[in-house]
């Protein structure tokens, strides 16, 4: 008993992990003042308030590939942790061994079952510091899970928005196709008439048949998007269903992105990386402890006989065990060994660092971005009611006899393009919106 004591008081060799203490900024840049309220802390689909939105994305998050795959990881990891915890305990094995054979003048038939058990003594915490590895690497697979269903849930949003802004595009190019035919079939009859000119005329029907070209793209195009959120979720390619309209999306006023040190605890990519970096630091002790010799114990426990009817009644035979091994001449293998698992430590902090500093410039260039966006919206917006003035005050001169239809035609074309170009700001703050969130660390699911 004394034994045992003094083995469960055993050190563990290698060294101890140590969180990395990164110096961190007050606030993330790019944000107008620190608070502690985040975007992040809202649920997705009160941000994104759209019902055929939420359906898409917990469909993906329920069939997508993505997901699925991500989830086998996690069931693999965490058999590998149970594989390196069942080392901790002893192994018991049996075997039934038979034959035939010819010894000391008598042939005759031999029977023999035995039980062994076989138990390495964590002396110097080799198995325990495998045990930690592995419990870091599941624990990083499933940061890893989430770090993919946010990915896969923000680029279902992000193309989801991409399709609804078609969808606008599309709507407005076939109002420009109709008000251009109108146009192009007033001058075709005045030309007949002998009243417009054949450049008017020929003016019309070009700017006509750019604006129907600008159709079948768009449709193109829309397919192309639908196929794109059909793989994310899974499914065969088909139609998306569309939820509330483009213009109708729901925008915050104000984003707050939070603390840096609360984003750090969110991201799931900053915390698979930090299980990362302690399974490396757990496998430096792994290393450290080949150093050291490996005491076992193993046991017999066994009968044998001639005749099957009396196996369990003669013929038993035990024994008990231990073995000490250790390293005397290796060439430099075990340092070596030591060399690697302490490199890649240090690969694995500088990837943690690493992906802490993306963090932080995730949500800043997102922050910015959301907050920029707002305002060039608003200059669209502003363009678009100076390209409808336009429009208006063109179409009076040429009525009131002081222009040609060319400068209604001109202004009518700058307002399709004001449209489109106002359409696709909101489609990029949409987007931005989805990327401030997923850089935030939000959660989709």
């Amino acid at each position: 008993m004394n034994f045992l004591l003094l083995l469960s008081a055993c050190k563990t060799v290698g060294p101890d992990y140590q969180k990395p203490d990164l110096p961190l900024p007050e606030q993330i840049y790019g944000a107008s003042a620190a608070t502690s309220e985040s975007t992040a802390d809202t649920q997705w689909f009160e941000v994104f308030n759209d019902p055929a939105l939420r359906t898409l994305v917990d469909e993906a998050l329920r069939n997508g590939y993505d997901a699925r795959i991500a989830a086998a990881r996690v069931e693999e990891a965490r058999a590998r942790y149970g594989i390196a915890g069942a080392a901790r305990y002893p192994g018991v094995d049996y075997e039934v061994r038979t034959g035939y054979g010819r010894q000391g003048g008598e042939t005759g038939a031999a029977i023999a079952a035995n039980v062994g058990a076989f138990w390495e003594l964590d002396l110097w915490g080799r198995i325990r510091r495998l045990n930690e590895a592995a419990r870091a690497q599941y624990l990083a697979s499933e940061e890893g899970q989430r770090a993919v269903r946010l990915a896969l849930a923000s680029e279902v949003a992000a193309a989801y928005f991409d399709l609804r802004e078609l969808d606008a595009e599309l709507d407005i190019a076939h109002r420009a196709v109709a008000a251009f035919q109108n146009t192009f079939e007033l001058f075709e009859n005045r030309l007949r008439g002998g009243t417009a000119s054949g450049l008017e005329t020929a003016r019309a029907e070009a700017l006509l048949a750019n604006a129907a070209a600008t159709i079948p793209l768009i449709e193109r195009e829309i397919v192309a998007t639908e196929n794109q959120i059909n793989v994310l979720l899974g499914r065969v390619p088909g139609p998306i269903a569309r939820g509330t309209a483009f213009n109708d999306q729901p925008l915050p006023a104000s984003v707050p992105a939070g603390l840096p040190s609360a984003l750090l605890l969110r991201r799931p990519d900053v915390r698979a990386a930090e299980q990362a970096l302690i399974a490396a630091n757990a496998n430096i002790g792994v290393a450290e402890a080949a150093f050291y010799p490996a005491i076992s114990l193993t046991g017999l426990l066994g009968v044998q006989s001639s005749e099957l009817s009396e196996l369990f009644g003669a013929g038993r035979v035990w024994n008990v065990q231990g073995a000490l091994l250790g390293p005397i001449f290796n060439a430099g293998r075990l340092r070596n060994q030591r060399r690697i698992a302490v490199a890649q430590f240090n690969e694995a902090l500088a990837e943690y660092e690493q992906s802490v500093t993306r963090a932080l410039a995730d949500a800043s260039t997102s922050l910015v971005s959301v907050e920029k966006l707002a305002l060039a919206e608003s200059q669209r917006q502003r363009a678009l009611r100076a390209n409808e003035e336009a429009v208006r005050l063109a179409t009076l001169r040429y009525e009131s006899g002081f222009s040609a239809y060319f400068e209604v035609l001109d202004a009518m074309q700058q307002l399709f393009t004001a449209q489109n170009n106002l359409a696709r700001t909101r489609r990029d703050r949409l987007v931005a919106l989805v990327q401030l969130y997923r850089a935030l660390g939000g959660g989709w699911g």
